[in-house]
């Protein structure tokens, strides 16, 4: 096939790329950089980047050769806040912040089927191309759509990819209906009166309060939700205390709920609340029971699986494409998108490696021409 030869022949360039942005990553909202460079190689391609979409997101269009249809492909920019311990040569430069989810790898591969349809631009329509900031935290898609993304780069159907470690290498997995969950990202501050380590009982202890909420929350799952629901209730950070004779006058846990569907969602965040008025009766603290943000389930539709089913299988084989994978317990706020859009798909492509958000992961290279492959054939299949 002709497109994914052209594709393949951008390899090495697209691995310099990936590695690079490994080597600088950076937190939500901070892209700077990364999509400074992303911006210029959209110049260099001879395209018309514009900037600071939901602060630092980056959209470039290219025009078909006649009126049709708008696709839009979207990826993720930011790294987290960990660790790199994949010892690769391209390792993080930056201590505590590194792409170990590998969106490096989707901005990359984005930025390979920039070149190609820039060269090779569609027959018909138009491609919207979405570098999006921010979605380790849930934010990013909801500040592009807030500055006006929907209306100002319109767009007919949506698709977007995630490598996965829990597919082998040369598989892909697409969904009709719910393809992740969606979650709500919660923080409990805890509040009472600090002392001496040795005078606790002149204390309010929000150390013993945090320990108490951390043991109770996933009780919740078990307790409130019917074993046949998806659903989940993570505590992922615990803050508190300075020294080992300082009762701290405060503490803070955060982490996330997910589900599948929206009431389950509410439900599992209204037990939350229930726990944490609990704790702070038993303890004599106070709990204020935060939502940071929510994002909801990640909706495949028929059609948009259907025409990345294909387009995976024509870069793949047909047997190396599964249907019917379950949903994956994961979050991404591409779901927004998904919603503003008619038709789209969110598509896992296998590869291996430690999991996603593991200190040692890394996104394997070889999964570059084939994501970037996918796409330009989608866009193929779809625009002529």
């Amino acid at each position: 096939m002709k497109t994914i030869d052209q594709i393949a022949a951008l390899a090495p360039l697209m691995t310099e790329w990936r590695r690079d942005f490994h080597r600088h990553p950076e937190l939500a909202f901070e892209e700077t950089r990364t999509a400074g460079l992303v911006a210029q190689r959209l110049r260099d391609f001879g395209l018309a980047p514009v900037e600071g979409i939901g602060k630092t997101g980056v959209v470039a269009i290219v025009e078909g050769g006649a009126p049709g249809p708008s696709i839009a492909l979207r990826a993720d920019m930011d790294a987290l806040p960990m660790q790199d311990e994949s010892g690769r040569e391209w390792r993080s430069s930056r201590d505590g912040v590194a792409h170990a989810c590998g969106h490096d790898g989707h901005t990359a591969a984005l930025l390979g089927v920039a070149r190609h349809l820039a060269e090779n631009p569609p027959a018909r329509g138009r491609v919207v191309l979405i570098f999006q900031p921010a979605e380790e935290n849930g934010l990013g898609a909801r500040a592009m759509i807030r500055d006006g993304l929907i209306d100002r780069f319109r767009f007919d159907e949506v698709y977007g990819f995630h490598n996965m470690p829990l597919l082998a290498p040369g598989q892909a997995g697409v969904r009709s209906g719910a393809a992740l969950n969606g979650y709500i990202v919660w923080e409990a501050e805890i509040s009472g009166t600090g002392g001496h380590g040795a005078a606790f009982f002149k204390a309010t202890d929000p150390v013993q309060a945090a320990a108490r909420l951390a043991t109770e929350i996933p009780s919740i799952i078990g307790r409130y939700i019917n074993p046949a629901d998806s659903a989940l209730i993570t505590v992922c950070s615990i803050k508190a205390g300075s020294s080992h004779n300082i009762i701290p006058a405060s503490a803070r846990l955060s982490g996330t709920a997910r589900a599948l569907d929206p009431e389950v969602l509410a439900l599992l965040h209204s037990r939350l609340e229930t726990a944490c008025a609990g704790v702070a009766a038993l303890t004599g603290c106070t709990i204020r029971c935060n939502r940071l943000t929510e994002v909801p389930p990640c909706i495949n539709t028929p059609a948009g699986a259907d025409h990345a089913a294909a387009a995976c299988a024509a870069v793949l084989g047909a047997a190396n494409v599964t249907r019917d994978q379950p949903a994956y317990p994961f979050t991404d706020d591409f779901a927004l998108f998904l919603q503003a859009a008619a038709e789209g798909a969110y598509l896992f492509l296998g590869q291996e490696s430690a999991m996603c958000h593991d200190p040692a992961y890394d996104f394997d290279d070889a999964l570059l021409p084939v994501a970037a492959g996918i796409f330009a054939t989608l866009v193929r299949q779809r625009l002529g």
